[in-house]
């Protein structure tokens, strides 16, 4: 676990404007700074980054967080490798509150400066070896391609790798899967005469590699084992490479090889990923779906294909979010993405692409190819398949209109289905609130909620016996507590960071959008005094009112003698 004092330093040692500013140019607007946003399509800009503030919020699609946030969202990463990017990046060392963790952390900087060693060998060796640079050639790749995607050559021999590491038995090569060991100790190189494709983490880091044989041999492809630092159901060969592409062009393709990705690329087609040699994960199409609003799965036509899809989808359907898009491309048979792209050109491919099926469609295509629908047998049988996908599905508008199109083939109503698969109905879509001329008036809890997060501080002034019921005032208190328990002045980022992932997240990052609107000159302080002056009368009045309803036809008689002294006081200060 990363200390939460080390989280605040690097919040106030970085500047979220210059950081965001490496990958999206920023417009000075005020005090703010806009841009179109990173994260969804829009045409005119409602990305919004405080400095003052330091967090950020998109006013079209409603993304919002830290420098933190920024760096999961738009690098693809988890939190702790967020905060180790940007600690790298401000000279800082991420300590750990847990020894166990930070012994792991020495092993993996060992592991990663061991891969690093043997990607340049590769790299090496592939310039020393004609009939290896002649097969990249034969693919259609120039040395331009190969330098990017790191490709290199592990030559023929079962110990080339004690040329460059001293000791041959040290266990950092076993755990790094370099070497194989066998039952009698004696060691030799997992890869041996095979085109190397490092595979890369997010962060740039070699984590393994997948090697191609160069002449015949069993397996084709061989991959490196699962490491401390490799986990082929969260990693995606070239994604790192694909990063820029998959941002500009808002969309990413998932492959099936190495060769399909570089193939690509060396056609223009930069936005392409693979899998490691497995089935497409739900960690991957989350981690994709994070990333992009276009996820396009290309395939071969074969038998194989077809499964490699349908256990795609299946996979994606609990990750679907509604605005987002996923789609299914089937190559004609005998095609690869690598054979086709270079058989019939760029152009071609990305016609291919552009009339590839969307998932709904593909779902139920196959679905109704599965089954006799003029037959209640038939049609039976369709929804005893489509239960177990469409009750995975928590998009809302997509799971409706799926379970309405399934209903549709099956002759039988949307509630009929419903009722079978014992879903919930959830009642009409919610439909956009019209346009009023005004913006509706906030409550005062909400105010106060906005003057904390526009300044934490202010929390501190909150007083001791302040009690209020509700959402905002659970979210207030929960602030409050945080607040109080801090050293030293507090920022919003921090703030933000503290509650993300809370009960409170939603609500924070509304609010958050309001506070945007009030700009650097405006004089909080006041308004949070005015606002725990509304408060206290408010208050009054709520107690006025009950002690009313209670003497209500009783009189001064219907209370007792400590609420008639509360009742004369409340009336005096009216």
């Amino acid at each position: 676990m990363i200390p939460k004092s080390f989280i605040h330093d690097l919040l106030s040692r970085l500047d979220i404007v210059d950081v965001i500013e490496r990958y999206v140019p920023l417009k000075k607007a005020g005090s703010n700074y806009i841009a179109c946003c990173p994260f969804h399509n829009e045409k005119s800009p409602s990305f919004t980054v405080s400095r003052s503030k330091q967090f950020y919020h998109c006013f079209g699609c409603g993304a919002h967080g830290t420098i933190i946030g920024f760096a999961m969202e738009h690098g693809g990463l988890g939190f702790v490798d967020a905060v180790e990017e940007l600690a790298s990046s401000a000279g800082m060392i991420v300590p750990s509150e847990v020894p166990e963790q930070a012994l792991h952390h020495k092993v993996a900087q060992d592991l990663y400066e061991v891969l690093q060693s043997a990607t340049r060998y590769f790299r090496d060796q592939l310039k020393l070896s004609p009939p290896a640079i002649d097969y990249l050639k034969q693919r259609g790749l120039s040395g331009e391609i190969a330098l990017r995607f790191g490709i290199g050559y592990a030559p023929e021999g079962w110990q080339n790798l004690r040329s460059i590491f001293a000791n041959y038995q040290d266990s950092s090569l076993l755990e790094a899967g370099l070497v194989i060991e066998n039952e009698d100790g004696k060691r030799y190189d997992r890869f041996r005469d095979r085109i190397m494709f490092p595979i890369v983490n997010v962060r740039g880091q070699v984590i393994g590699f997948g090697g191609r044989v160069l002449g015949s041999g069993d397996p084709k492809y061989l991959n490196s084992p699962e490491t401390e630092l490799f986990d082929k159901g969260r990693e995606l060969y070239g994604l790192f490479q694909a990063l820029k592409a998959i941002r500009t062009n808002r969309q990413v393709l998932v492959v099936e090889g190495y060769m399909d990705v570089v193939a690509l690329a060396q056609h223009g087609i930069e936005y392409a990923v693979a899998t490691l040699g497995t089935a497409t994960t739900p960690y991957h199409v989350q981690k994709m779906l994070r990333l992009t609003d276009k996820v396009m799965f290309c395939f071969d036509g074969d038998a194989a294909g077809q499964r490699a899809a349908w256990r795609a989808m299946e996979n994606a359907l609990p990750q679907l979010v509604d605005g987002k898009h996923i789609g299914f491309l089937f190559l004609p048979l005998r095609h690869d993405p690598d054979s086709f792209v270079r058989e019939h050109g760029t152009a071609a491919f990305e016609q291919l692409l552009h009339e590839a099926l969307p998932l709904s469609s593909y779902m139920l295509r196959e679905l109704s190819m599965q089954v006799d629908l003029y037959t209640q047998e038939g049609r039976t049988s369709l929804l005893q398949r489509a239960k177990p996908l469409l009750t995975v599905i928590s998009a809302p508008t997509t799971a409706l209109l799926l379970r309405k199109e399934v209903a549709a083939l099956a002759g039988i109503t949307q509630a009929e289905l419903e009722a079978l698969y014992v879903i919930k109905p959830i009642g009409a879509l919610p439909r956009r609130a019209p346009q009023k001329a005004a913006r509706p008036v906030a409550s005062n809890l909400r105010v106060l909620l906005r003057c904390l997060l526009f300044q934490p501080d202010l929390a501190r002034e909150l007083p001791e016996n302040w009690v209020a019921v509700g959402e905002e005032a659970a979210a207030i208190t929960a602030l409050t507590e945080w607040s109080r328990a801090q050293e030293g002045a507090i920022s919003t980022a921090a703030m933000i960071q503290n509650f993300q992932g809370t009960v409170h997240d939603s609500l924070f990052s509304a609010e958050q959008a309001e506070i945007m609107q009030w700009g650097e000159t405006f004089n909080v302080a006041a308004e949070f005094q005015d606002v725990l002056t509304r408060l206290r009368i408010e208050e009054r009045k709520q107690k006025l009112q009950a002690l009313d309803v209670k003497m209500h036809g009783a009189g001064m008689k219907g209370l007792n003698e400590q609420e008639r002294l509360l009742y004369l006081q409340l009336l005096q200060r009216s």
